[in-house]
């Protein structure tokens, strides 16, 4: 058996990358924050920033082991127990097979989507969820939905000559998900959908103006996670090599293409395009590739790009139409973007760009691997809907999940973090009275 040896480009490459991931929550957080009204920001982006915290922790306690261990060898769920990183120091990364970059390199990766997912759900119930109700939600929804998903979908097992043990649900019955558009994006556009539900309708919906108050932070938080989207994508390839690069290309073009898609949907139904058009056509571009990023051709991810912002802007209007308050459109841009884009594979898959994929539809691969796509969607997106739900309603009937009337009209930010975003009183201190 040939040994493996510490590849220190591939691993730099890796460190950057997680890196960019981790830069994307922060990135999420402006880009909320800045959808919501004035007396909301700093609830908004505190929502994402504890959720830094909380993930980090469990995923350094248990987080890895249920989503990446081998112990149980299930489909289900990886093990129960202690990640045990600690002793892991100088191990390689085992994914389906060794990689020649360390074990706590890998580890830390995974980490940073296992952040961003629940931070996405944040923006379905911006304005009226408690903080500490938020805090308890994201500790027991990452442990019982993230988790285990996360092993569906992305553990290959661990290989031990030719034994491989602990074999994801989803990644044994063949689903592509190259960097996480069922376990990330399905995962968190339906429990968006779910807490949506469950908090109810904000005081004054689609009755009152409830504007972005600040649309350059949109645009800077589209712009940060753009940028930390190739570590996302091009860093799942776990090496820097030519699918880093095909990945890398896919996420620009794609996203690109949804922008336009997206501004041209405005221009016609509206006729103007806007700055929150181009914002969340990035977002949707971005989550429709991300799947598909390694498995199709360049000129297919323009194609997945612009259709993911035609579709996603028609979308949003779903919470009009069926009335369900998504603040920020996470069930529009999440998961609408997140279920084209891992069925767009079954369509546009193709063995001659990446090997280890399957032709789709337009390749002459026929509808299996379509198929293949349709199954993990539906039950990606089914589990988190039913659990969350399930969560959701046990938070409300017990610490109560929703903040008063009375808070919600005054402004959370003032209530559950006693600050304001913006100090609009003058003061003389520090300067000359004239």
């Amino acid at each position: 058996m040939e040994e493996i040896v510490l590849n220190g480009g591939d691993t730099a490459w890796m460190l950057a990358s997680s890196a960019l991931v981790l830069l994307m929550t922060p990135g999420l957080a402006f880009f909320y924050g800045g959808m919501v009204r004035t007396k909301s920001v700093l609830n908004m982006m505190m929502m994402s920033m504890v959720t830094i915290g909380i993930v980090s922790v469990l995923w350094v306690i248990y987080g890895f082991e249920i989503a990446f261990g081998h112990k149980a060898d299930s489909p289900w769920i990886g093990g129960l127990g202690l990640s045990g990183l600690g002793s892991s120091v100088n191990e390689f990364a085992n994914n389906g097979g060794v990689y020649p970059i360390p074990l706590l390199v890998f580890a830390a990766f995974q980490l940073m989507f296992a952040i961003i997912t629940p931070a996405l759900i944040s923006g379905a119930i911006a304005d009226r969820a408690k903080f500490s109700a938020w805090a308890v939600f994201v500790a027991i929804w990452s442990t019982i939905v993230y988790f285990p998903v996360a092993h569906w979908v992305f553990a290959f097992g661990n290989k031990v000559g030719d034994t491989v043990t602990g074999v994801g649900y989803l990644a044994g019955k063949g689903l592509e998900d190259f960097a996480g558009g069922t376990a990330v994006h399905i995962n968190a556009g339906a429990a968006g959908l779910a807490l949506a539900i469950v908090l109810g309708k904000r005081i004054g919906w689609r009755k009152e103006s409830m504007r972005p108050h600040s649309l350059p932070l949109v645009m800077l938080g589209a712009g940060l996670l753009w940028f930390g989207w190739f570590g996302f994508n091009a860093g799942s390839s776990l090496a820097a090599n030519g699918i880093a690069g095909l990945a890398f290309m896919n996420t620009q073009v794609a996203t690109a293409g949804a922008v336009i898609g997206w501004l041209l949907t405005e221009k016609i139904r509206n006729g103007h395009a806007t700055s929150l058009g181009a914002a969340s056509g990035v977002v949707a571009g971005l989550v429709a590739i991300t799947p598909a990023c390694a498995f199709v051709a360049p000129w297919a991810a323009v194609v997945i790009g612009f259709i993911a912002g035609i579709l996603c802007a028609l979308a949003v209007g779903l919470k009009y139409k069926f009335g369900f308050d998504d603040s920020l459109d996470v069930v529009g841009v999440h998961l609408v973007g997140g279920i084209w884009g891992s069925l767009s594979i079954g369509l546009f898959g193709a063995s001659a760009v990446n090997s280890i994929g399957l032709d789709g539809l337009f390749y002459g691969g026929g509808t299996a691997l379509l198929a293949k796509q349709s199954i993990g969607v539906g039950l990606v997106a089914a589990y988190s809907f039913i659990v969350t739900l399930v969560i959701g309603f046990a938070i409300e009937k017990t610490i109560g999940f929703r903040v008063s009337r009375e808070v919600e009209v005054e402004g959370i930010d003032l209530k559950e973090h006693a600050e304001s975003a913006y100090e609009l009183a003058s003061s003389s201190r520090g300067g000359a009275s004239l």
